[in-house]
């Protein structure tokens, strides 16, 4: 049985109520959750060591202690990954931002050591805020730009997740990325 083959019937047995399923799954998703980990860090200082093992030892946290959630394949428990860790990360930034004003300390239990400089924490939340706004105009474009930009999937990942060909996923990817940008132009523009 291939890995990701085995790693479908494990997400399968876990969702089934197999704790031993979960205990076996780890070792086989670490590598590939790092790898989404690394994605996002990749785009913070580069001056940090553990941060990205932090990130992906949270999200997997928040990913098994789901409820009620029937992961379809393996690709779909990606996805949720990607889009757990973007949430990690946009928390903990809005967290350093109430901080940084005196409004109180992150609420996340990653590392003491800040992930995100200011400058990072002021794009992460701009580009959040952007992808709220054009998931609410056009949720598959949004999602795309979340699996392709944030999950760090490839074009035929995301559309294997999101069950739609490759063109499409291409053509909405190139669609997102300029509406984002002339999104956050507008908002920086206006001083926003």
């Amino acid at each position: 049985m291939s890995a990701q083959s085995e790693i479908t019937r494990l997400l399968a047995d876990w969702g089934n109520g197999n704790q031993a399923a979960l205990e076996k799954l780890l070792p086989l998703v670490y590598d590939e959750l790092h790898r989404l980990a690394s994605s996002y860090m990749r785009r913070e200082r580069p001056d940090h060591t553990l941060q990205t093992t932090a990130l992906v030892h949270e999200a997997y946290l928040r990913l098994v202690d789901q409820r009620h959630v029937r992961w379809q394949t393996r690709v779909h428990f990606f996805a949720a990954a990607a889009q757990m860790m973007r949430h990690i990360l946009v928390d903990y930034a809005r967290g350093r931002r109430r901080a940084k004003r005196g409004e109180g300390m992150p609420e996340l239990s990653l590392d003491e050591a800040g992930i995100l400089s200011s400058e990072r924490t002021e794009e992460l939340l701009e580009v959040n805020d952007a992808l709220i706004s054009l998931t609410a105009a056009d949720p598959r474009k949004g999602r795309v730009f979340e699996l392709r930009y944030f999950g760090g999937m490839s074009v035929d990942e995301a559309a294997e997740a999101l069950k739609v060909s490759p063109a499409t996923v291409a053509r909405d990817w190139r669609m997102a990325k300029a509406w984002l940008r002339r999104e956050i132009g507008n908002r920086l523009g206006d001083g926003a």
